[in-house]
């Protein structure tokens, strides 16, 4: 199963298109958004391109409420929660989280993949049995390319998308 991984988006509509047309090519079944939407119009990007969604709230979501009502009422598959958020999803355990200083150690050694966002630098790294990836900032506010990444769930394998200015400044 592949999954889409965002963060950072912080209103940035049109990279958010780009990077959500990009991970649908590549065939993701479902993204998760590791926080910072920022406004409640920013979920209406997500449902142009209509793949399901799970995120957590960042530090910069300044109207939760309002995203909920947004994501409520858009006919959307998107499920809002509080950072950090522990599932399980095709039989792996995923810890979504903003900031990973949010969780303990123990916390993430016990999860199979860690989708976190924050620091808006797209990496992957792993601790003993744990991958920890951050797609890196959506809005490309900081590094001036939106980023996103492709996780296929079954090989731990990342792909991650970058953006250039003329392929979603259009």
């Amino acid at each position: 199963m592949k999954i889409g991984l965002l963060a950072d988006t912080h209103d940035r509509v049109p990279a958010i298109e780009e990077l959500m047309r990009r991970m649908v090519a590549e065939g993701v079944q479902l993204v998760l958004h590791a926080g910072d939407y920022y406004s409640p119009f920013a979920l209406e990007a997500f449902g142009r391109v209509a793949v399901p969604v799970v995120g957590v709230f960042g530090r910069n979501d300044g109207d939760p409420e309002g995203l909920r009502a947004a994501a409520a009422t858009s006919g959307l598959a998107t499920e809002l929660f509080e950072s950090p958020h522990s599932f399980e999803l095709a039989g792996t355990t995923v810890l979504l989280v903003h900031d990973l200083g949010e969780v303990q150690p123990r916390s993430i050694e016990t999860h199979a993949v860690v989708v976190h966002g924050c620091s808006h630098k797209a990496e992957r790294t792993e601790r003993g049995d744990t991958v920890l990836i951050n797609p890196g900032e959506a809005c490309g506010w900081v590094t001036g390319a939106p980023s996103a990444a492709v996780l296929d769930l079954d090989t731990k394998q990342v792909e991650f998308i970058t953006l250039d200015a003329a392929e979603w400044r259009s």
